[in-house]
């Protein structure tokens, strides 16, 4: 089920905030003068987070061009709801909740292509072999992500890839820090079945 994006999440341990707060008190006065009209204060919070929203799109999607979709997605529905949140939380989790909802909607909605494969042919160097093994365990691995549930596959890109902490997981997709751990250790479960000996060489 997809989580509501557009209430304020639950408020993150207090371990998790000040991990945040050298931002916050930025993202607090950039929130403001966006409630007070002031349009372009937006650009500063998606100059600090279009990064990582990317990022977080891409592991969803395995493809540049819908990532890119997906984050400017998600971009549009938190500046139209942003009169809607209260500052209970970091703003970060609240975009990133956002982030996860608009990309369960994209898959929910068509099976996603995967990345493209390129024509080139590898570079025959010395060292180009290893290059293309690491490569493929990488696209493995990417293969597996996607074939998970999608909670399971959600707790994993937050907290493998985006190194969160389980509360500012549990924060991002509503659920409790035991539901996380719990996620979390199934989701690792069914990549190891799902990858086999297919990446350990």
């Amino acid at each position: 089920m997809v989580v509501d994006a557009l209430e304020s999440p639950p408020i993150l341990s207090s371990r998790a905030d000040a991990r945040a707060s050298g931002l916050r008190e930025d993202d607090r006065e950039a929130i403001l003068a966006c409630q007070r009209g002031e349009r372009e204060a937006f650009d500063r919070l998606t100059e600090r987070y279009q990064r990582d929203v990317y990022r977080l799109c891409y592991r969803y999607v395995n493809n540049h061009h819908d990532a890119n979709d997906m984050a400017q997605e998600a971009f549009l529905k938190a500046y139209r709801a942003l009169g809607r949140f209260r500052g209970e939380s970091a703003f970060s989790t609240w975009l990133y909740r956002i982030a996860v909802n608009t990309c369960l909607s994209f898959r929910s909605a068509r099976r996603p292509d995967g990345e493209e494969v390129s024509e080139g042919l590898p570079d025959p160097s010395p060292g180009a072999l290893a290059e293309v093994e690491r490569q493929e365990r990488s696209r493995l691995v990417r293969d597996a992500v996607s074939r998970l549930p999608e909670k399971q596959r959600a707790t994993v890109i937050l907290k493998v890839y985006h190194d969160l902490s389980h509360e500012e997981v549990a924060g991002i997709l509503g659920s409790s820090v035991g539901t996380v751990k719990a996620n979390l250790f199934h989701a690792l479960g069914n990549l190891r079945r799902l990858l086999g000996t297919g990446v350990s060489g």
